[in-house]
Formats: structure tokens, C-alpha cells, sequence
């Protein structure tokens, strides 16, 4: 990931917030966060997460591909359908954050089985699975790897127990 310009990009939020004639406090307060924490990104002291930015994008009333681009997150051409794509899940309001965190990562496994963002996402793939450890959560893995580990539904970690206290799966019945 190219690194963050934030100076560049707290120049362009303040020229933006003041076109739209807003206050700090006002545009810290429509888009959710705090005003010290708006005030300090505008000032380049602060590197804001794609979430932020696509809040105070909403609040400003702008694109945050936008914005993403001015803070070296996303280049201007490279990535957009992923970037998009990943907001909107993000921005939906029907689904909880454990539910939006499970989608990004099937979206990003699709991703990487079809060449796709493999080596940029590593390190929060890593992550993930670290956090998903330390939660006890069993993580789907790849597709590719899930066939070749036993078929598409093999999920790893140990199997849940039957009601006839076998682990051998369904009994077949002559008939």
C-alpha cells in the first residue's frame, strides 16, 4: 500500500469543509467523529482509516474514492472496483460489523483465488487470522485450498459431534 500523504490530504478536507461552509465541530459531528481527532487530520497529524474517510466523505458530501486517493490509499485508476466495493459493504446499515468483517474476508479470498490483491492484503489477512484465533473463530479458508484439503465444504478445526456419537458423517440405512 503506497504510503499516506495526510498533509495533502488535511489541506484538501479543510478547503473542502470550507466550500461547504462548515464548521470543525459541524463536520465532526455529521460525520462521527471527534473534533480533535478531524481537527489533527487536517492538520497532517493523524493517518485516518478508509472508514473515516468514507464517513467524513458522506458528510461533506464527496467522493471518498476521492479522498482515498488524495491520502495514497487507493491510486486513482488501480483498485477502484475494490475500494467501491468494500465501502458499500462497510456503509451498510442492515448488516453488524462481525457480519461486514466475515463478508470483506469471502470477498478477499474470492479475490486472491482469482489473482487478485494477494500480496497488498497479506499483512491484514494475517491479522485477521490472528484475531480470529484469539476469538476461537473457525475462518473459511480459500476455495482452492478448502478442495484441495477434502472438498469444498471441509472447514478446518475439529468437526462437530453427531447426535449418534460418531464423527464418521451421515449413516447410510439399506433399503
Amino acid at each position: 500500500m503506497a504510503s499516506l500523504n495526510v498533509g495533502n490530504l488535511g489541506e484538501y478536507l479543510r478547503e473542502q469543509r470550507r466550500n461547504a461552509q462548515l464548521s470543525l465541530r459541524q463536520l465532526a459531528e455529521a460525520a462521527g467523529v471527534s473534533n480533535p481527532y478531524l481537527s489533527q487530520i487536517e492538520r497532517g497529524l493523524r493517518k485516518p482509516s478508509a472508514e473515516v474517510l468514507q464517513q467524513v466523505a458522506k458528510a461533506l458530501r464527496i467522493s471518498a474514492e476521492t479522498l482515498y486517493v488524495r491520502a495514497g490509499i487507493l491510486d486513482a485508476e488501480r483498485d477502484r472496483d475494490d475500494v467501491e466495493t468494500r465501502a458499500v459493504l462497510l456503509a451498510d446499515p442492515s448488516l453488524n460489523e462481525r457480519q461486514k468483517q466475515v463478508l470483506l474476508q469471502i470477498y478477499e479470498s474470492f479475490r486472491k483465488e482469482n489473482g487478485f490483491g494477494a500480496d497488498a492484503d497479506a499483512d491484514a489477512d494475517a491479522d485477521a487470522d490472528a484475531d480470529a484465533a484469539d476469538d476461537g473463530e473457525v475462518r473459511v479458508q480459500d476455495t482452492a485450498a478448502g478442495d484441495a484439503a477434502g472438498g469444498a465444504d471441509s472447514i478446518p478445526g475439529p468437526r462437530p459431534r453427531t447426535t449418534g456419537g460418531s464423527d464418521a458423517g451421515p449413516r447410510r440405512t439399506a433399503g
